[in-house]
């Protein structure tokens, strides 16, 4: 009697796992504990064991696919047989090799069933509860590709977010309904994988094999699978890896027995250029991912009229919005940043090195702001109404700046978080805004805006409220000046300190002068005399 082999559950909080490899093939004998496949989750890569002895009858999932737990990913015949096992250990060493570096026939097994049939439709998501259509932006495959199930697909624009979306089976994408430009309701069909386009029973030059090549130096090109021997890492990481060209051999784990996290893949991509041998290999594998990751349009042209894009349209009726909705009054404030200044330099090597993110100003800024919101709520305050809601939370946004518009993420709960966890969640929001990975729930719920044009190198701005909150930080670049600099016994001299400019832009409907003063001074208070521990 058959024996089904499900994907095991790894941890309380696990509920998903992906088969990186299979160790056997169908008509392989196995003996009872014996490893069987290699499953990666989010927090733990494993071999996983046979419950039984017999022989491997049916493998029902492909390496690669990401499936819930308790899904039954193959079967076992118990055949009870004392001999079958004797043959086990040579069937194993052949089968190991064609294991690793199948993963193109891997695909095909997973293929047909999205081959067969009408084919399977792909609708245009809701993302969030108040959307109602999107606009896809970009195809990120034609008619024809081989595409693997989870892969992007297309690109769409929305009133709350812009996203890549994966395509839910693998297959060939056999039909695309809707073209670049285009809005369409949510559930709208807009394309179509597999069916009479798409019947392709091997399709041996599917796109795991390029794609291994294009985050691997060509002299070592292997494929994802036997990549998974040497490196250790959980699926996220290297989607991340091979969205951005990265080889993981290159990056530094922190994690047990050297795996890498999250937080090891994103500070390699903020350390700086992508390795040259990532990039160098075949031109035509590596090109998706950069023009996926940019969508630049050609420059436009002098007398050209070029029709706003879906964000930029929303973000121009939003500004108007802002401006008549809320009263704006700005307050300048001028902080001396050389205590901090001298922190950084002294602590940025050594902190990179024990905690795997870089030290950057903003989690300074972030953290001096959650304190001074906390002292002074009506700051982190909104309109309803004829009523004052004072929230909770401090809910953080940090607008970011994309070639394709602004964006802003929000960080939930600052007020519970401690130096090193805002680090890393600037780091994680600003990252993934920039890879088109935030849920629309990650740029929804601000009580507050952080927004920094001084990396332009302007001295101060005037920025505009993001509705409904109430007020807006705006960070202004950090120079050195000559200061007059007064000591304990009121003498006076000069001094080249570190200064930066800060400017508040608050609501007056409910946020008065006196309000936006004390909370900036308590703000430049907490940064010019820092002694909080970074961790």
């Amino acid at each position: 009697m058959p024996t089904d082999v499900v994907m095991p559950q790894m941890g309380e909080s696990i509920t998903e796992g992906t088969i990186t490899k299979w160790l056997k093939k169908p008509g392989d004998a196995i003996q009872r504990d014996e490893p069987l496949f290699e499953i990666s989750t989010d927090k733990v890569d494993a071999e996983i064991p046979s419950p039984a002895a017999g022989t491997l009858k049916e493998i029902k999932i492909s390496e690669g696919t990401t499936v819930q737990i308790n899904t039954v990913v193959c079967s076992i015949d118990e055949t009870g047989s004392s001999t079958a096992p004797a043959a086990a250990p040579a069937k194993a060493e052949t089968a190991a090799a064609p294991a690793a570096n199948t993963v193109a026939p891997a695909a095909a097994q997973g293929n047909p069933p999205a081959a067969a049939g009408p084919g399977t439709e792909v609708l245009m998501p809701q993302m969030g509860e108040s959307i109602t259509e999107g606009t896809i932006t970009k195809w990120l495959k034609k008619v024809g590709d081989t595409v693997q199930r989870d892969e992007p697909i297309f690109e769409i624009s929305t009133d709350k977010v812009d996203a890549e979306i994966p395509s839910p089976v693998a297959g060939i994408l056999s039909e695309i309904k809707v073209q670049e430009g285009a809005t369409v309701t949510i559930n709208t069909v807009v394309a179509v994988i597999g069916g009479a386009a798409g019947k392709s029973s091997a399709p041996a030059v599917s796109t795991p094999a390029p794609a291994a090549a294009a985050s691997a130096p060509a002299a070592s090109a292997v494929s994802s699978a036997a990549a998974g021997e040497r490196v250790r890492s959980s699926p996220l990481v290297r989607k991340i890896a091979k969205d951005n060209n990265v080889d993981l051999s290159q990056v530094p784990g922190t994690g047990a027995s050297g795996r890498i996290t999250k937080t090891d893949i994103v500070s390699h991509l903020e350390q700086g250029p992508k390795p040259v041998s990532a990039a160098s290999v075949a031109p035509a594998a590596s090109a998706p991912a950069p023009s996926a990751a940019k969508p630049a349009a050609p420059q436009p042209q002098p007398g050209e009229l070029v029709p706003m894009t879906k964000m930029r349209s929303i973000i121009a009726q939003r500004m108007v919005e802002s401006k008549r909705t809320s009263p704006h009054v700005h307050t300048v404030f001028k902080v001396d940043m050389t205590r901090i200044v001298k922190l950084r330099e002294k602590e940025k090597s050594k902190y990179e090195q024990r905690n795997g993110v870089k030290l950057t100003y903003m989690p300074f800024i972030t953290r001096a702001a959650i304190v001074a919101l906390r002292k002074h709520p009506i700051v982190n305050g909104s309109v309803e109404g004829d009523a004052i809601r004072y929230n909770k939370n401090i809910n953080i946004g940090i607008a970011v700046a994309l070639d394709w518009g602004l964006i802003v993420p929000v960080l939930k709960q600052t007020e519970e978080k401690n130096f090193l966890g805002i680090a890393r969640g600037i780091v994680d929001v600003a990252d993934r805004a920039r890879n088109k990975k935030l849920l629309p729930d990650e740029i929804s719920g601000g009580t507050f805006t952080l927004t920094n044009s001084g990396i332009f190198g302007e001295q101060f701005g005037t920025p505009i409220i993001n509705q409904p909150q109430s007020a807006i930080l705006g960070i202004g670049g950090l120079n050195k000046e000559a200061e007059v600099i007064t000591d304990k016994d009121g003498n006076d001299s000069i001094a080249i300190r570190s200064i930066q400019r800060f400017t508040l832009g608050f609501d007056h409907r409910i946020v008065d002068g006196a309000d936006a003063g004390k909370f900036m001074s308590d703000f430049k208070a907490y940064l010019e005399n820092w002694s909080e521990d970074i961790g």
